[in-house]
């Protein structure tokens, strides 16, 4: 009986590729992981340190630097390589440079025969995810950027900490749009335990008082205050992006806010954004259009328009 191996790549072995792969053999999530970077001997020391710690872990998984031209046969690339912002500057003012790395990589990595999927972490996430589309000719399924992932972690923490410590996993919430500062919350659909929490808010004295701008702007912002601590954040999203490629090799169907392809979804057309999706061995197998409320609606729109006013600087 011949096996398929699972075999994943990661582009880019700073902190978050780093965290990437130790995730990976973490959660026994493949058998094969491929470190690529421009700064081969990185991924060389990044690969030997992480082979190391498989003696400790459930299952073997064979780590390894490798080049672009290896990559025909993995079955997911998870590319976290970018330019990261300098002071001052917001995830979208990266773009200029993140556009041509990313070009730098997905066209050789394309050269190679490569179908499988590609897991974008890069900033900025959304417009990355459309540029990777463009270049792969991939199907959008196949192109799934982290998009508001982490972000919904993010607001479930917050929640949780409003709710008096209520477990992150009984809070149904999540963050729709840009990764960035105009993402935003549809309120209409937080529940906890099944309960909206709308009405859990007009119940209860304590929680009269909150302030939703206020929860949304600190989701947004949560991750520059990790920054400005201790110059990045990685974990994080590095567990965002194991569970997303984790839901497509288990074909798990999890709903997960990604960034990905609108199609006629919320009236939107031709644009990688944040919004729940259910992923599968197809990747992004649907998209859950959700019945928002008018000004929802209004800000998700509002963030999208934000989104396309910087795709246009790279010509889309």
């Amino acid at each position: 009986m011949t096996m398929k191996l699972r075999k994943v790549a990661i582009v880019g072995t700073g902190l978050v590729g780093s965290s990437c792969a130790f995730s990976l053999i973490n959660q026994c999530v493949c058998e094969e992981i491929l470190m690529i970077d421009i700064n081969e001997e990185r991924a060389k020391g990044e690969a030997w340190d992480i082979t190391h710690a498989v003696e400790y872990m459930p299952y073997k998984t064979k780590v390894y630097s490798a080049k672009y031209e290896e990559c025909k046969d993995v079955d997911a690339i998870i590319i976290t390589a970018g330019a990261p912002p300098k002071l001052g500057q917001t995830r979208l003012d990266t773009l200029g440079i993140s556009a041509k790395i990313c070009r730098s990589i997905v066209e050789p990595i394309m050269e190679s025969g490569f179908n499988g999927f590609f897991i974008l972490v890069s900033n900025p996430v959304d417009i990355i995810a459309y540029h990777v589309w463009k270049l792969s000719g991939l199907p959008k399924n196949k192109i799934i950027g982290t998009g508001t992932s982490v972000d919904s972690a993010r607001l479930k923490t917050i929640l949780s900490e409003k709710l008096e410590g209520i477990d992150t996993k009984s809070i149904q919430a999540f963050s729709m749009g840009e990764h960035g500062d105009s993402q935003m919350v549809p309120w209409s659909h937080i529940s906890v335990a099944g309960e909206p929490f709308l009405k859990m808010i007009d119940k209860n004295d304590k929680l009269r008082n909150i302030n939703l701008d206020e929860i949304v702007t600190k989701t947004a912002k949560v991750g520059w205050e990790i920054y400005e601590r201790k110059g990045t954040t990685y974990y994080g999203i590095a567990a965002a992006a194991i569970g997303i490629i984790k839901s497509i090799f288990h074909d798990e169907k999890r709903i997960i806010p990604v960034s990905a392809m609108l199609n006629g979804e919320y009236g939107e057309e031709n644009i990688y954004t944040g919004v729940p999706c259910i992923i599968g061995k197809n990747g992004v197998e649907k998209v859950i259009e959700i019945e928002m409320t008018e000004d929802e609606l209004v800000r998700f729109k509002r963030s999208n328009s934000v989104l396309r006013e910087y795709m246009s600087t790279i010509g889309y």
